[in-house]
């Protein structure tokens, strides 16, 4: 029982302070479903940038991954942005340094870099045009086709962009150690169980676990999929924690975690380290504080710009 009243006098607290502060708190679909609960808005990364740009917040408190901090900061420069855990990183904006893109980059002029949306502020100024899962086919669509097409960081998300618009690209060797540990085995076994259930897969995840999906989206999409679809049940192949906000958003209707070999779902460290006696902290002393260099920050908006120009 104190479990619960203390969860509950820190998520007043935090509303308190979002008060005094004049703060909006921002979430990610990957949340703890406490923090999706007490925040104003949950979504994915550059939604929820966006939906702070349209506020009159004086704070973004972002309760999500350093990278999307940084975005936040990027497209909101005149707001002070704080993340409640500044180890809250990530381990596929971790796989492309910006210091190896830019050396890859001078070996490989005339090359069009397009950024999955998951990496860091200083891989986003040295890139052409920035992209989500959400709308990446579209944006590799938009590039004429005699242009080569450099796509970072996320090589699974690249296989599918590839697979679904028929274009040759040259994909950067990262991943997502969560999705990664998705397996065709463990998808397919759960299946067995609930042959009714559509599977939703998330495109980081293996060729083998796409290749099993009903659908393959972002998390966004995955929303919409699942208000919109008959099926009563759905397997669910993206961070667990994007159950809870389907559970809200479509009540009557069943969500299973997708499993692992190893666990029954697939939860990230990274995004997990957020809690709700760390927002506090951050409201009350406005700390940690994202801070990006004026020089990279203005670079690192226009491939973000270039996107949006495709429409939102």
């Amino acid at each position: 029982m104190s479990v619960t009243v203390t969860a509950a006098s820190l998520a007043e607290r935090v509303r308190e302070l979002k008060r005094l502060r004049n703060a909006v708190i921002l979430a990610h679909n990957y949340q703890i479903p406490e923090i999706q609960d007490v925040a104003d808005y949950v979504g994915d990364s550059l939604g929820l940038s966006f939906k702070a740009k349209e506020s009159d917040a004086d704070v973004i408190l972002f309760c999500g991954v350093h990278f999307m901090a940084e975005t936040a900061k990027i497209v909101n420069p005149a707001k002070t942005v704080i993340l409640p855990d500044l180890e809250a990183g990530c381990s596929l904006a971790d796989s492309c340094d910006a210091a190896a893109l830019a050396r890859w980059k001078a070996d490989h002029p005339g090359v069009v870099v397009v950024a999955y949306i998951n990496c860091t502020a200083a891989v986003k100024a040295l890139t052409d045009i920035i992209c989500t899962s959400g709308n990446a086919v579209r944006v590799v669509n938009s590039i004429p086709r005699d242009k080569q097409i450099l796509f970072v960081p996320d090589q699974n998300l690249g296989q599918w962009v590839m697979q679904e618009t028929g274009r040759e690209m040259i994909l950067w060797p990262g991943a997502c150690s969560t999705h990664v540990l998705f397996t065709h085995k463990a998808i397919f076994n759960l299946k067995q169980q609930h042959p009714q259930a559509k599977i939703v897969a998330h495109p980081e995840c293996l060729p083998a676990v796409r290749m099993v999906a009903d659908e393959v989206c972002s998390t966004e999409k995955m929303v919409s999929y699942c208000r919109s679809s008959p099926a009563p049940e759905f397997i669910i192949v993206t961070e667990a924690g994007m159950l809870h906000r389907l559970k809200k958003e479509c009540p009557g209707k069943t969500f299973i975690p997708g499993p692992t070999d190893s666990c029954h779902c697939n939860e990230c460290s990274f995004m997990k380290k957020n809690t709700l006696e760390k927002c506090v902290a951050a409201l009350e002393h406005l700390a940690p504080e994202i801070i990006l260099d004026e020089h990279i920050r203005r670079r690192a908006l226009v491939p973000i710009e270039r996107m949006m120009s495709l429409g939102r």
